[in-house]
C-alpha cells in the first residue's frame, strides 16, 4: 500500500507544481521556497540538538505556541525548528516566535524528500499538531529512531471515513507515532477506530492560549475610537460565507452597527472588499490605517496577526467557517477574551469544544447568517445578556486549562 501511495506521489507530481502556481496568483509566497517542499534547503546547518514542531498552518501554529515556550524552557540546549505547508503558517511563525526558532517548509510526502529533510535537521523528536499523517515521513523517522509524537490530534468522522478508505496505510502509519495526545474522549475514540495505540486524552492545547496584552491593548483603543455604536465582527470567514453575510446585513440595514470582516485567508482580501462595494455598503480597510467614518457599514480586517485586536474591538463575534460546510474555526479565543459568540451548523472540525461552549453559555448556535445577525444585533442591544455570555466564555476557557502540561508528561526528550 506504501508503495502505490508514493508511486501516486510521483504521478502527481505536475499536478502539485501546478497547484502552487495556481494559489500563486493570489498569494505569490507560495513561489518562495519552493525547494524546501522537496527537502532541498539553503543556508547552513542548524548546530545543537534540535527539536521539531510541525504546524500545518494559523491555527496549528498558534496551537502551538504555549507548548513551543514551554519546550524551550525545559530544554534551553535543543532549538526548536519549526515547520509549515501555508505561507500564512510561516507567517504567523515569525509574528510569534521571530529568530527564536529555525524555520523550514516540511517537504511532500516522497520518500527522498522526507529522507532530505530529516537527514539535514536530525531532530531529536518530532511533534505534530492534530491531523498530520504522513505514511512515508513516519516510515523514516522509524529507521532513523526519531521518536514522533501527534499532539493535539484531533479526528472527525468525516475524516476518519476518508483515512479507512485508504486501509493498512492508515492504520500502519497511526501506529507510527510513539503516543498520540487526543484534544477528546471521542477523538481518541476515532483514532483507536482508525488503528492508533497508545492514545491520551489531554485536551486542547488551544484553551493554553497566551494572550497578547499589547493586542489586547491596542484593540481597547480602537473600540474607543469605533464610539457607541454595536461591532459585530465575522472572524475568519470562508468563501461564500460574505455574500450571505453582507445580503442579511443589507436586509437589516444593520441598525447603525459597525460590521467588521475578517477574512480567513488574506489572498481573498480584494475578492471580499469587491463583494462588500458591489452592495452599495460604505467600506473602510484595516489596512489604510485611517479612523473608522461614523457612516463606514462595514470595516474589512485586511492586517495580518491581528486577530486579537479585533476580538478585543467587538461586542459580539459570529464564527467563520461555520456556516457553510467548513467545520468552523476555534471560538476559543473569542471565549477567552469574554465575546460572546454565535456559530452556525457546521463545526465539526471543533464538534466538542463548540458543543461544551454552547453548554456553558458562552455560544449560541444558530442555524444561518441571517440568523446569526438577527442574533448578533439582539445582543448587543442587551450588554447585560452579552456580558453573562462573555463571563461564561471566560469560565468555559479557565475550565479546560492544562493541556500542555499533560502533553509534556508524554514527551520522552533523551537526545
Amino acid at each position: 500500500m506504501r508503495f502505490l501511495y508514493t508511486f501516486l506521489w510521483y504521478v502527481a507530481t505536475p499536478l502539485i507544481l501546478l497547484r502552487l502556481m495556481w494559489r500563486a496568483r493570489r498569494q505569490r509566497e507560495y513561489l518562495r521556497h519552493v525547494g524546501e517542499r522537496f527537502g532541498f534547503y539553503d543556508g547552513a546547518v542548524v548546530p545543537g540538538p534540535l527539536l521539531w514542531v510541525h504546524a500545518v498552518s494559523v491555527g496549528e501554529t498558534r496551537a502551538a505556541e504555549p507548548l513551543i515556550n514551554v519546550l524551550q524552557q525545559r530544554y534551553p540546549q535543543h532549538r526548536i525548528l519549526l515547520t509549515h505547508m501555508t505561507p500564512t503558517g510561516r507567517e504567523t511563525g515569525v509574528a510569534l516566535f521571530a529568530d527564536r526558532v529555525t524555520r523550514c517548509y516540511l517537504p511532500y510526502d516522497y520518500p527522498g524528500a522526507v529522507a532530505r529533510f530529516l537527514g539535514r535537521f536530525k531532530p531529536a523528536a518530532g511533534v505534530l499538531m492534530e491531523t498530520e499523517v504522513w505514511p512515508n515521513l513516519i516510515h523514516a523517522a522509524a529507521n532513523r529512531d526519531i521518536p514522533l509524537y501527534l499532539i493535539n490530534a484531533r479526528l472527525s468522522e468525516r475524516s476518519l471515513r476518508g483515512y479507512q478508505r485508504s486501509g493498512a496505510l492508515a492504520r500502519d502509519a497511526i501506529r507510527g507515532f510513539r503516543a498520540i495526545a487526543a484534544q477528546s474522549a471521542g477523538d481518541a475514540a476515532r483514532l483507536q477506530t482508525l488503528g492508533a495505540e497508545r492514545v491520551s486524552i489531554t485536551g486542547n492545547l488551544k484553551f493554553d492560549l497566551e494572550v497578547p496584552a499589547a493586542q489586547i491593548e491596542q484593540g481597547k483603543a480602537l473600540r474607543l475610537a469605533l464610539g457607541t455604536r454595536p461591532v459585530l465582527l465575522a472572524a475568519s470567514t470562508r468563501e461564500g460565507e460574505e455574500a450571505l453575510l453582507l445580503d442579511a446585513a443589507q436586509r437589516a440595514g444593520l441598525r447603525d452597527a459597525l460590521l467588521v470582516i475578517v477574512p480567513r485567508h488574506p489572498q481573498r482580501f480584494d475578492e471580499v472588499a469587491a463583494l462588500i462595494t458591489a452592495r452599495g455598503l460604505r467600506l473602510q480597510r484595516r489596512s489604510a490605517g485611517e479612523p473608522v467614518a461614523a457612516d463606514t457599514a462595514v470595516l474589512l480586517g485586511d492586517s495580518m496577526g491581528e486577530m486579537f485586536i479585533y476580538y478585543a474591538a467587538c461586542d459580539v463575534v459570529l464564527m467563520g467557517g461555520s456556516f457553510l460546510s467548513y467545520g468552523a474555526h476555534s471560538l476559543i479565543e473569542p471565549c477567552a477574551l469574554g465575546r460572546p459568540v454565535i456559530i452556525g451548523p457546521s463545526t465539526y472540525n471543533f464538534a466538542e469544544a463548540a458543543a461544551a461552549a454552547v453548554a456553558a453559555g458562552a455560544a449560541i448556535r444558530v442555524n444561518d447568517l441571517a440568523e446569526a445577525l438577527t442574533r448578533a444585533l439582539q445582543l448587543a442591544a442587551d450588554p447585560q445578556r452579552a456580558q453573562r455570555m462573555g463571563d461564561a466564555g471566560l469560565a468555559f476557557t479557565a475550565a479546560h486549562r492544562g493541556a500542555t502540561q499533560r502533553v509534556l508528561a508524554l514527551l520522552d526528550i533523551s537526545k
